[in-house]
């Protein structure tokens, strides 16, 4: 086979530029500046195209949101090159969901697994109140057939029930 003649399948930087809602001015600035590099060919003097992959693609639209949610692109380039850092060897930048609240950006890398991007990893922790919620429902239907009877006390696990069966 013939690899000369053979043709790389990706997008050029008009196209990623519509898919990610960014200027050509922005993405060049990106590239120019190793925010994002085109993985799949550089651009290589005057008249040569730029040409990014797929998973570039998802990695600007990304950054995109994150600008569009108000945080800076001197964090948001610090974030990227951490998570680069401390995922390359583990896992791409795709296996990650990043959450943010205006001021940090947290990095989810599993379910149980947050940390604090631009603190180089500060562990953070979060509590799903909903799942909480259910392991005390069931303790206490657990606990329910072990109670002492109460007088008038309102038992609010009977409540919840009762409210279910109306909805």
């Amino acid at each position: 086979m013939d690899i000369t003649n053979q043709t790389i399948q990706g997008y050029r930087a008009p196209q990623v530029c519509s898919l990610v809602g960014i200027t050509y001015r922005q993405l060049d600035y990106w590239a120019r500046t190793g925010l994002l590099e085109p993985s799949l060919r550089q651009a290589r003097g005057s008249g040569s195209q730029r040409l990014y992959s797929f998973t570039d693609v998802v990695q600007l639209k990304v950054i995109k949101q994150l600008l569009d949610a108000g945080m800076s692109l001197k964090k948001i380039r610090s974030a990227v090159e951490i998570l680069r850092e401390q995922l390359a060897s583990d896992r791409p930048l795709t296996d990650v969901t990043l959450l943010s609240d205006g001021h940090t950006i947290y990095a989810a890398t599993s379910a149980d697994e947050v940390m604090d991007v631009l603190r180089r990893g500060q562990g953070v922790f979060g509590i799903a109140v909903g799942k909480v919620l259910r392991e005390v429902e069931t303790s206490l239907v657990d606990l329910d057939g072990h109670r002492e009877p109460e007088s008038a006390a309102v038992d609010e696990l009977a409540m919840r029930r009762s409210a279910r069966k109306i909805s």
